[in-house]
């Protein structure tokens, strides 16, 4: 699925995922490729994201930590996330 990590200040990460966890107000929910719609509200928290390929991190935000070849790892303050048509988008403080 696509993913787009996005706060007021910067585009934190844009690209392919596999999997992405998510702090939700009511728990930690993860979504996965061809998930239902869904729109939810973040509270603070870790996003942990599973990329379909690797990546350099170099390539990345300083507010996106590496771990390993393909697992991203993101504190938030709280958000919204969107799923529809495979593409995640997340609003993030």
């Amino acid at each position: 699925m696509k993913l787009e990590v996005i706060t007021p200040e910067a585009n934190l990460f844009a690209g392919e995922a596999i999997s992405v966890s998510l702090p939700g107000v009511d728990g930690i929910f993860q979504v996965l490729n061809n998930h239902a719609p869904i729109i939810s509200t973040l509270k603070a928290g870790e996003m942990k994201v599973e990329l379909s390929e690797f990546v350099n991190q170099g390539s990345l935000s300083e507010a996106v930590k590496l771990e390993g070849q393909n697992i991203l790892r993101i504190e938030i303050k709280g958000g919204v996330a969107e799923l529809f048509n495979n593409k995640l988008i997340v609003l993030a403080e």
